[in-house]
């Protein structure tokens, strides 16, 4: 089964950071190179829709973030290691959620629908 694995997530308290990172398990890309897509970072929160919370191009030259995290929130990519970043800083109490990594071949989405390969998820706990 061809899927996204993300890790780096646990309980914190609020002001701490964390980092996420997000591989590809198997053949993840095996038609097309790591490079060729774009990747997002979404979250679900217990009783919310899953939201999305930032995602970056094919190469990492454009970005994007949602209100709630920008500025607090940083998304990379190492297209040579096949891995994806998401580095939190400044956590609230209120980022606590599953954060779920994403990838598609195309252009950067804010939708969850526009996303073909997901990870299962990993929790992010921040206490106040």
């Amino acid at each position: 089964q061809v899927q996204l694995v993300e890790s780096g997530g646990g309980l914190v308290q609020a002001g701490d950071s964390l980092r996420l990172s997000c591989v590809g398990s198997g053949r993840t890309f095996s038609t097309a190179t790591f490079d060729s897509y774009s990747l997002g970072w979404f979250r679900q929160a217990p009783g919310k829709e899953r939201e999305f919370v930032a995602a970056i191009s094919w190469l990492g030259g454009s970005t994007t973030y949602s209100d709630s995290v920008q500025g607090r929130f940083t998304i990379s990519r190492d297209n040579p290691k096949e891995i994806g970043y998401l580095r939190m800083d400044s956590l609230l109490p209120e980022d606590t959620a599953i954060y779920f990594c994403a990838a598609r071949d195309g252009h950067t989405s804010r939708a969850p629908a526009d996303y073909k390969l997901w990870g299962r998820g990993i929790q992010v706990t921040v206490s106040s």
